[in-house]
């Protein structure tokens, strides 16, 4: 894995080039992220196939599974009829109708077209919701642990992540209480929740999610759910915010429960009073979503049936690392409500979560996340592990980590 110390050093170095008259461009203040380590993780084990070694998948949200075959033919009948020009910024007319049937048909809401904004996966919806609710200065409240990008796209547009931490006593969600204390301290512009979440798979409960929304409102703090994991869910049913207010910002994907990472589309749902500056920053910033995968997404929505069968295979992994992880070592872990992830407490083998997770990838073959990627306070002492892939491949991880851990 890249150290993240060695990319402050060189940084640094570059800057005292700078100082000295060589004319070396420095990043820019606002580059200075953290990375990703999650991507760290994937380009050592690539590193480790390329040489011939076997790695079990367990670091990257990513399904295993291909976009369903609705999608992948519509895209191939598109291309076969040639020209793939520009849409408009908010995206095809008919995509953006067919997601607002998906709130009626899902959730029983009804959503205007017109608010629905179709973007380059749910990242380009995070760029878009913050530089559209948000000046330099404001403070942001996410979840910790949390997905990384959150606070790392926040800091890189100026704005100041605040974390606040979750704990078994609110299952690991961000409480009204909590809100309204960290507002206390200083104020808040906005929270952004996730259910389910990433890293933990945890998910809120409808009346959870509608106390801290009406909280956020209370206290004048703009709302955003990231919704991306939904369809993924067991412990029970997924709520939308969209179900709460038109108020809400809500970021989706096609990328988990449609299994269509590379095409790299997603949506947005926007506060009316909103849709024209978050048009306006679409136009400018990429001009419009790649059209083969709109077209693409469109038709996803016909392959249902296919997605439930997938989804039923995660059930599956779940239920087989939930039940295995513990016999071979690993018996704490936070709830496996929804997603593809299982966060797993390792604090009895490490305070160094991101070493651990580096020797399970080189000596056993298991690639993992560390904590530390999603929680920079306890992040040390857990690992996260994804089940997006196939039963065969998470007996073989179970058996892998077994004995990793009995070998010490």
């Amino acid at each position: 894995m890249t150290n993240p110390m060695a990319e402050v050093a060189a940084l640094c170095r570059t800057r005292m080039a700078a100082a000295q008259g060589v004319l070396v461009p420095a990043p820019s203040r606002r580059s200075e992220v953290a990375p990703f380590i999650v991507m760290d993780v994937m380009q050592r084990a690539a590193q480790i196939e390329a040489a011939g070694g076997r790695v079990v998948h367990m670091e990257v949200g990513q399904p295993a599974a291909p976009a369903p075959r609705s999608a992948r033919e519509a895209a191939r009948r598109a291309l076969d009829e040639g020209r793939i020009g520009y849409t408009t910024a908010l995206g095809l007319p008919s995509l953006r109708a067919r997601i607002a049937r998906h709130y009626r048909d899902a959730h029983g809401v009804e959503v205007d077209p017109a608010r629905i904004m179709v973007t380059t996966g749910s990242s380009g919806g995070f760029v878009l919701a913050f530089l559209s609710m948000f000046e330099p200065g404001d403070r942001v409240a996410i979840a910790n642990p949390g997905y990384p990008p959150y606070r790392h796209v926040l800091t890189a547009l100026g704005c100041e992540p605040v974390l606040i931490d979750t704990d078994a006593s609110s299952r690991w969600t961000i409480s009204p209480e909590a809100l309204a204390e960290a507002h206390a301290v200083t104020p808040l512009k906005g929270v952004l929740v996730a259910s389910p979440a990433n890293p933990t798979g945890t998910m809120m409960a409808p009346e959870a999610l509608a106390r801290l929304f009406a909280a956020a409102q209370d206290l004048g703090i703009r709302f955003i759910s990231d919704e991306i994991y939904h369809g993924l869910d067991y412990a029970f049913p997924a709520a939308t915010a969209a179900a709460l207010s038109e108020q809400a910002m809500i970021i989706n994907s096609f990328s988990k429960y449609f299994c269509m990472t590379g095409w790299r589309i997603g949506w947005m749902v926007v506060p009316p009073s909103l849709v024209r500056a978050v048009e306006r920053l679409q136009q400018n910033l990429v001009i419009s979503v790649p059209t083969l995968s709109q077209i693409a997404a469109e038709a996803a929505f016909d392959g249902a049936d296919e997605m439930e069968a997938v989804k039923h295979g995660y059930e599956e992994n779940r239920r087989i690392l939930t039940s295995e992880l513990p016999k071979a070592g690993l018996p704490e872990f936070l709830p496996v409500d929804g997603a593809f992830y299982l966060y797993a407490d390792v604090g009895r083998f490490t305070d160094d979560s991101a070493a651990f997770a580096r020797r399970l990838l080189d000596e056993a073959g298991v690639a993992t996340t560390p904590g530390v990627d999603f929680d920079p306070v306890r992040g040390h002492r857990f690992l996260r592990l994804s089940y997006a892939g196939s039963a065969a491949e998470m007996h073989e991880a179970v058996e892998r980590i077994g004995d990793f851990l009995r070998r010490g």
